[in-house]
């Protein structure tokens, strides 16, 4: 689990300064997979400044623009599309609603103050959860035809 208490955020698009998250909500635990953990604890062991897992080779925070360069570049070498680094946020959300993730669950784990957020934003990767409601239902009725 990791506990997110700050963001860093830029001010006038060149000092970086940490603030405290956007919204209350943001303000909690995110669940780490096993794998993610020992690839940010591994990360972290090599920094010089402990209070950021990534960073320039001075301790500095990364610049914004650097991250997208490298982004650009990461993908350019496997052969994928150009993307942002939002994108990254719109490809766990699909690949959680498309694992079954419940709704509740992954809006959480995106931190959406509200499930109407993430319904509104995702709701057209929810076909198969309005399939199960009707099978559910199918099969409530067969059970009650039997009884």
């Amino acid at each position: 689990m990791l506990f997110v208490r700050q963001t860093l955020s830029n001010v006038n698009n060149s000092t970086p300064v940490f603030t405290t998250p956007k919204t209350k909500s943001s303000l909690a635990w995110v669940g780490l997979s096993d794998r993610v953990a020992a690839a940010l604890q591994n990360q972290a062991g090599r920094q010089p400044n402990r209070a950021l897992v990534f960073t320039r080779r001075g301790g500095q925070p990364l610049r914004p623009e650097y991250v997208l360069h490298r982004l650009h570049k990461l993908t350019e070498q496997a052969g994928l599309p150009r993307i942002r680094v939002h994108d990254l946020r719109h490809f766990a959300a699909t690949t959680m609603l498309s694992s079954q993730v419940p709704l509740a669950m992954a809006s959480k784990t995106l931190r959406h103050s509200t499930l109407s957020t993430t319904t509104e934003i995702y709701g057209h990767l929810l076909r198969h959860v309005a399939l199960d409601a009707v099978k559910a239902i199918e099969t409530a009725l067969k059970e009650a035809e039997v009884a």
